[in-house]
C-alpha cells in the first residue's frame, strides 16, 4: 500500500462491534433457509443446518481467522491471495468478489422496500423514492467511517438477534409436528435433494472474509479474528434453532418459501400473534438493511485497494478530507446500486455466487502457499493443526466451491463464466492503464501463464457446464 492508504482514520472498535458487523454480513438473520425446507425437505434441510458448516464455514472462519491475524491489511483476502499468489491471482479475487458485491448490495435495497410493501402499499414511484433514500443514508453513514457503520451494525443486530429469538420460544411453545420428517421429499433422491439445498445453505453460511477488508482501519485488527471465530457457531446456533423451532410450530414443510409460502416473516401470523408478525416484517427490513449497510464498507474497500495498488482508476483512492474515508468508492458503490436497483431480484442473483466461490478457492489455496512459504510467518492466531492439516481442511471447501458452480443452474453458470473471464481481460487493460504495484505497465511471463492457466480452467469448467447442462 502507498502512503495515501495510510491517511485513513483508525478507529477504536470492539471484539463485540466486530461480531456484530460479521453477523450482518453473513446472517442477520435466518432468511433464505425457506427456500431449502421444500426442495430438500425439512430432515434434510436441518441435517445440512448442521453439517455443513464443518465442511464449509468453520474452515472459512479458521482460514479467515489465521490470514487476518497474520495480515491484518486493508483489503484483507485481497492482500492475502496477493502476497501467496501473486499480483494477477490477488486481482481477480479482489475483481470476483468485488463485482459480486456490487451486484448483490443492492439486492439487500430490493428486499427492504419489498417487506414495507407487504405491509404498506406503495407506487412504482414511492418504491423507487425510498430505494434511493436508503441507499443515500447508508453511504452518508459509511462516509462518516467504520465506527458509525458499525454502531448502526450493532444495534441491528440486537433487534435482528431478539426477534429471531422470541420467534424460537414461541416456535417451542406451540410444538406440533416432527421438524424432521420426512427426510427428504417423496419421490426424490437424496443427492438429488442435496444438489438442491447445498447452494443455498453455502450462501447462508458465506462471508466471514468480509471483515477483512477494513482491518487497516481499526486500531486493533486482532478484534478481528476473534470476532470471527466467535460468530461462526452463534450463526450456526441461530439457523439451526430457528429453522427447527418454526418447522415443529406450524409444519406444511411443502408450503415454504422465501418469495411465496410460509416464511419466517408469516409463522407468528400463522400461531395467531399478529403483533409479533408485524415486528418481523419491520425485522426483516431491518435485516437487510444491515447487510446493506455493512457491505457497503466491505465492497467499496475493494477498489479503493485496488486503485492503491495502481490496478483500477486513481480517484477511486481519494480519502475524505474531513471522515478519512475512501468516501469515493464508497460513492461510486452507492452508484452502482442506484442504477440495478430498478431491475428484478433473479436478474442481479445471475452472477453472485460463481464469483464468490471463485475468490473463496484462491483464499483456501493461498492460506496453504502462506504455510509453505512463509512457516515463520507470525500468526497471533493459527489453527492447530499442520500444513498437511490445513490441506485436508481446505479440501472441502474448494471442493463444494466447485461443486456449487454447477448446482444453480445454466443462467447461472453461463452469466459466471462471463463474469470470471471479466477478471483476467480486466487486468491486462488495468495493468496497462495504471502499472500496477511495481508501475511496470509490462505483464510479467508469470503473470501470462496465469492468465494461461485461468482460461485453460475456464474452458474446462465451460466443457463440462456443457456436458452437465
Amino acid at each position: 500500500m502507498t502512503n495515501e492508504t495510510h491517511t485513513l482514520k483508525k478507529h477504536k472498535v470492539t471484539t463485540t462491534t466486530v461480531f456484530f458487523m460479521i453477523f450482518c454480513m453473513v446472517c442477520a438473520g435466518a432468511y433464505g433457509i425457506e427456500d431449502m425446507i421444500p426442495t430438500s425437505g425439512p430432515g434434510l434441510t436441518l441435517l445440512l443446518l448442521v453439517a455443513l458448516p464443518f465442511f464449509w464455514s468453520i474452515p472459512q472462519g479458521l482460514v479467515a481467522a489465521e490470514l487476518g491475524s497474520a495480515i491484518p491489511e486493508e483489503g484483507g483476502y485481497y492482500k492475502w491471495i496477493q502476497r501467496a499468489l501473486g499480483e494477477f491471482w490477488g486481482f481477480q479475487a479482489c475483481w470476483w468478489r468485488t463485482i459480486s458485491i456490487y451486484v448483490d448490495s443492492t439486492l439487500y435495497v430490493i428486499l427492504s422496500v419489498g417487506y414495507i410493501s407487504s405491509i404498506i402499499p406503495l407506487t412504482g414511484w414511492q418504491t423507487l423514492v425510498l430505494k434511493i433514500f436508503f441507499i443515500l443514508a447508508f453511504t452518508y453513514i459509511n462516509i462518516l467511517g467504520l465506527q458509525s457503520v458499525g454502531r448502526i451494525a450493532s444495534y441491528f443486530s440486537i433487534i435482528v438477534i431478539g426477534s429471531f429469538i422470541a420467534l424460537i420460544l414461541v416456535g417451542v411453545a406451540n410444538w406440533q409436528y416432527n421438524p424432521v420428517t420426512p427426510f427428504i421429499p417423496e419421490g426424490q433422491g437424496l443427492f438429488e435433494s442435496i444438489g438442491l439445498g447445498i447452494a443455498i445453505c453455502m450462501w447462508m453460511y458465506a462471508g466471514y472474509e468480509s471483515m477483512s477488508t477494513m482491518a487497516g482501519e481499526v486500531e486493533n485488527p486482532q478484534v478481528i479474528p476473534k470476532a470471527t471465530i466467535l460468530s461462526v457457531p452463534a450463526i450456526m446456533l441461530l439457523y439451526i434453532f430457528s429453522t427447527g423451532a418454526c418447522l415443529a410450530a406450524v409444519g406444511h414443510w411443502q408450503s415454504w418459501g422465501v418469495e411465496e409460502g410460509i416464511s419466517f416473516g408469516s409463522v407468528a401470523h400463522l400461531l395467531g400473534y399478529p403483533t409479533l408478525g408485524y415486528v418481523f416484517v419491520i425485522t426483516a427490513v431491518i435485516a437487510n438493511l444491515s447487510m446493506y449497510n455493512t457491505y457497503l464498507a466491505s465492497g467499496s474497500r475493494g477498489f479503493f485497494c485496488l486503485a492503491d495498488d495502481h490496478l483500477s482508476p486513481r480517484f477511486l483512492k481519494k480519502i475524505h478530507p474531513k471522515h478519512k474515508t475512501p468516501y469515493v468508492a464508497v460513492i461510486s458503490m452507492a452508484v452502482v446500486n442506484l442504477l440495478l436497483c430498478q431491475f428484478g431480484f433473479d436478474t442481479l442473483v445471475v452472477i453472485d455466487v460463481f464469483l464468490l466461490m471463485f475468490a473463496y478457492i484462491l483464499i483456501y489455496i493461498s492460506a496453504i502457499v502462506l504455510r509453505v512459504k512463509e512457516p515463520n510467518l507470525d500468526r497471533p492466531f493459527r489453527i492447530p493443526m499442520g500444513t498437511k492439516g490445513l490441506v485436508v481442511l481446505c479440501i472441502s471447501p474448494i471442493i463444494l466451491a466447485v461443486v456449487a458452480l454447477f448446482t444453480n443452474g445454466l443462467d447461472y453458470f453461463i452469466g459466471g463464466c462471463i463474469g470470471a473471464i471479466s477478471g483476467p481481460v480486466a487486468y491486462v487493460i488495468c495493468k496497462k492503464a495504471y502499472g500496477g504495484i511495481n508501475g511496470s505497465k509490462t505483464i510479467l511471463s508469470r503473470d501470462k501463464k496465469a492468465i494461461f492457466i485461468l482460461c485453460g480452467v475456464m474452458m474446462i469448467f465451460i466443457a463440462g457446464g456443457l456436458i452437465f447442462f
